[in-house]
Formats: C-alpha cells, structure tokens, sequence
C-alpha cells in the first residue's frame, strides 16, 4: 500500500469498524463501537479545525515505528524479523498535519471486553467446564492490549503528549461490587477487589497505577536527580456496563482537542 493510500481516509474505513475481538459477538460490537466513535471523531475535528489537515489510519507499521525510533537515536529502532508487522487499534489512529509537514498523532482508541458474568447471570446460564459456575475465573488476555500501548509510545517517544485511550468493558472490570440479579429474584455479587475476577490490575501499569476515567494525554515529569523523567500515560476508561458510542466519542474528542492545544503550544 502507498503512502497515499495510508494517508487517505476512505468510505471503507469509516465503515470498516474495530478488530474482532476475544469474547465473540459482544468483543466485536464492542470494538465497533470504538471504530465508529472513532471515525465520528475524525470528521468533527474535520469540521470544528477546518483551518487543519487531518487523516486517519487502521494500521501503523513496525517499519516506519523503527524508522521514527531511528529518527530518534540510531540505537533505536535496529530490530524487525518480520517486515509487514503492523499494528492496528481498535479505533484507528488520527493525525495532523503540522507546519512542518510532519503528521502528528492527535488519538488512538483501543476497546477490550472481558468477563460475560452479568449477562449470565441474568440469563440464568452457567459456566465452566462441567457448566455448574455462576462466575468464571478472569484470563489474561487483556494483557495483550500492552503490545499496542508499547508501540504508539515508541512512535510518539518524542512528543510532549500521548492521546492514547483504552476502553475496558465487562465483569472483568468493575469498579466497584454490584449485585446482579438471578430470573429467580436472588442475587450474586461480583466484587471488584476480586483476584479471582477483577484484571484492571493488569492493565493500570500502562498509566503508571494514577487513578483510572481520566484524561491523561499531556505527558507528566517528575523530578529525579536534579533531573526530570518524562512518562506517558494511557488513559484508561473501565466499568462492567457497556459503552455508548457517544459517551468514548465525547471522551475521545476530549482527548484529541488536548492533543490539539499541546501541538499549538509548542509551535
């Protein structure tokens, strides 16, 4: 593919929608959510910040992440196996075009569903091997939301801020103990201070463990050794209800106009 056809956005890549995810049919409307949300968000910055050229990708690279690490410091960026690698976030990844002609990333949205407890629950089906359990014990595969995490942030090594939003939906990810009810009336609780169940202890290390549902796309220093440490923190957005299409296109957008202000910021 052409590096017109990456940089141009298409009908085809709004309605693409996300990657399927790892939980079936509710992971894949979950992920498509975050895509439309996404591609919803691309055209308003369109709108709102006519005066800008944006464009919007599904995919990155390993070769040109190498290429920017190289662009960096020539330590950098050395290794790569497989040449077609590439990255691709549930939401895509959104750009400006700066002064310099450089494209900037202003956005990538990430969506991950874990844990179908309260809909079984409410359902009355049972789990597990023998399907004699209420509950099932969480996996790990969230931690496979690192990958991608890890990548931007070597793409964006030398940016002031990283708009990268992960959205965390199902009983893998409560916030809080909820009780949810049997068709027979009675109740199970699902507790979020759970190791059994609750995986958002799995992913916080990717914004150093600050508190979760919050915008943190303008990078944090802090001081060490009379010098200063620059981190950059995913922001993290949890709960076991789903999402709505408009509320992570209000929090994406939050997140991209941050990115706006801190590139118009630094000239």
């Amino acid at each position: 593919m052409s590096k017109r056809q990456t940089g141009r956005l298409t009908n085809q890549h709004i309605s693409s929608g996300g990657a399927s995810g790892i939980f079936g049919e509710d992971a894949q409307v979950h992920d498509k959510f975050v895509g439309r949300a996404s591609a919803n968000v691309y055209k308003m910055l369109c709108q709102e910040h006519s005066r800008y050229q944006f464009r919007f990708r599904r995919e990155i690279s390993k070769q040109e992440i190498n290429d920017k690490l190289q662009s960096i410091d020539a330590r950098l960026g050395e290794t790569l196996y497989v040449k077609d690698s590439k990255i691709k976030p549930d939401g895509g990844v959104i750009e400006v075009l700066d002064k310099d002609g450089k494209w900037r990333v202003v956005l990538v949205g990430e969506a991950k569903f874990q844990g179908k407890d309260i809909e079984n629950i409410k359902t009355g089906v049972l789990v597990g091997k023998n399907k004699d359990q209420e509950l099932m014990v969480a996996g790990n595969a969230i931690e496979r939301v690192y990958k991608n995490i890890n990548e931007i942030r070597n793409f964006m090594l030398d940016e002031y801020h990283f708009p990268y939003a992960v959205f965390l939906q199902g009983s893998n990810f409560a916030t809080e103990t909820v009780q949810v009810f049997r068709p027979d009336g009675s109740f199970v609780e699902i507790r979020h201070d759970s190791g059994a169940m609750n995986r958002i202890d799995r992913v916080t290390a990717a914004n150093y463990c600050m508190k979760i549902n919050q915008n943190y796309c303008k990078n944090i220093f802090i001081g060490h050794n009379k010098s200063s440490i620059m981190l950059q923190a995913a922001s993290i957005y949890a709960r076991c209800d789903p999402w709505k299409e408009d509320e992570m296109q209000r929090i994406m957008m939050d997140i991209a106009n941050t990115s706006l202000g801190i590139l118009n910021q630094l000239g």
